[in-house]
């Protein structure tokens, strides 16, 4: 199964209420990640830089059917105001977030 990263930086104020709500992450959303076929998922955090890994066969496919969710659509909605806006020089012609391509890799 692919394996995919990318970086997203959060707000210096609102590191807590980032931390915070991942520890509480909504069953109904957790639910609906692996419904679309998301697994493996991790989020380290440094400061106010984000790393996001998963596995998913279909990136651009999960993300479009999680864009429909209503409980996806209130989640992004409470985490808007915590993440840096995404700036478009930031982002590579067809990425919806700033991608890191994996080099090496130790199963």
């Amino acid at each position: 199964m692919p394996r995919y990263a990318f970086q997203l930086q959060i707000r210096p104020d609102k590191i807590d209420a980032y931390d915070a709500a991942h520890r509480d992450v909504w069953p109904e959303l957790l639910a609906k990640l692996k419904a679309v076929g998301i697994s493996d998922y991790s989020i380290f955090r440094r400061g106010t830089t984000l790393i996001l890994v998963l596995n998913v066969d279909d990136f651009d496919g999960a993300w479009a059917v999680l864009d429909k969710d209503p409980v996806n659509q209130r989640w992004q909605e409470a985490m808007a105001e915590i993440f840096e806006p995404l700036n478009a020089d930031m982002l590579e012609p067809g990425e919806r977030f700033p991608m890191l391509r994996e080099v090496f890799y130790l199963p």
